[in-house]
């Protein structure tokens, strides 16, 4: 395998061109406008068809950082629909690099496996406890023996390489505020995960805005942790950001009203939303909307963090 260039997607591409850029577009849905909202989406689902969503950014660190090791590839883990190891499995077949996927559970067949399998990515299952052992210590130790060229990254891209690559964001929005005749924003909101991206808009803002995170996974996935232990490795004290519930029972976790709310939603606004992330971070924000939360006249970025290509296998099950 050819080994990763220090900045592979910067060497392969113009220096002008090769870091997405998302279009920023003004939402226009009922309950907004009876609340005096103004909502701009940020549509990370549209910098590629295939290295899509906030992925893309969540790998830029990582993938300098293999470069400047001269590692020959990655390895990271993941689900049978990981929108994380999907994105990685084509860069790597883009740019030239090995990929290896650690995944969750046992061997499967879904859209998202047979892509990565066309990719060229090598997988591993490793059942459900044996992905539970990820964040043990010692985890990585066999899998660097057995790969001792490639570079490891953490499950969706986390960790602070992971949010620093997501800082872009803020500056990507503040190139396109002056099309939708905003001069400035009060906050965002985006689903999280990991807590990666919030992290690195945390990060970027600097408390200048606060950021809010609808948590579509339950509490032991342990987001706040993550967040509160990346900003520390910053060495930022007082982060400014808030956690919402918007799980709905569980990772992966589906109920005929959110379906309902992201079909209607589709209808009105043209935006394809999905039910595991950003269909439960935008039925989050209606509720919190409805609640009062937020002020009559407050400005708001939502990102659409991509990961439309994961609902596919998973919405035959629904």
């Amino acid at each position: 395998m050819p080994a990763l260039h220090p900045e592979p997607a910067l060497m392969l591409l113009p220096s002008s061109t090769w870091l997405p850029q998302p279009p920023l577009e003004r939402v226009d849905l009922d309950w907004l406008t009876h609340a005096g909202i103004e909502v701009a989406i940020l549509r990370l689902d549209r910098i590629d068809p295939l290295i899509s969503g906030n992925k893309w950014f969540k790998l830029i660190e990582h993938l300098k950082t293999a470069g400047r090791v001269g590692a020959e590839g990655i390895i990271s883990l993941g689900g049978a629909h990981s929108n994380h190891l999907h994105a990685l499995a084509a860069a790597g077949q883009r740019f030239g690099f090995a990929t290896v996927g650690l995944l969750r559970g046992h061997p499967q067949e879904t859209p998202t496996v047979r892509d990565l399998q066309a990719f060229g990515m090598q997988l591993h299952w490793l059942g459900y406890g044996g992905y539970r052992a990820r964040h043990e210590a010692g985890f990585w130790q066999p899998w660097q023996t057995q790969y001792p060229t490639l570079h490891p990254v953490p499950e969706g891209g986390g960790g602070l390489p992971g949010a620093r690559g997501c800082m872009q964001l803020r500056a990507q929005v503040g190139a396109q505020l002056a099309g939708l005749g905003w001069s400035d924003y009060d906050g965002w909101w985006l689903a999280c995960g990991t807590g990666t991206t919030l992290a690195g808009l945390v990060l970027a803002e600097a408390g200048d805005h606060p950021v809010y995170g609808a948590l579509a996974v339950p509490d032991d996935h342990g987001v706040a942790q993550q967040v509160e232990m990346i900003v520390g490795q910053a060495g930022v004290s007082n982060p400014v950001y808030e956690l919402f519930e918007a799980s709905r029972g569980g990772f992966a976790k589906v109920d005929p009203l959110l379906l309902e709310f992201i079909e209607k939603t589709g209808q009105a606004s043209g935006i394809p939303l999905e039910p595991l992330y950003t269909g439960k971070a935008l039925l989050a924000l209606k509720q919190q909307v409805e609640a009062g939360r937020f002020a009559q006249g407050t400005r708001l970025i939502f990102i659409h963090t991509g990961g439309l290509q994961g609902w596919r296998g998973l919405s035959s099950k629904n």
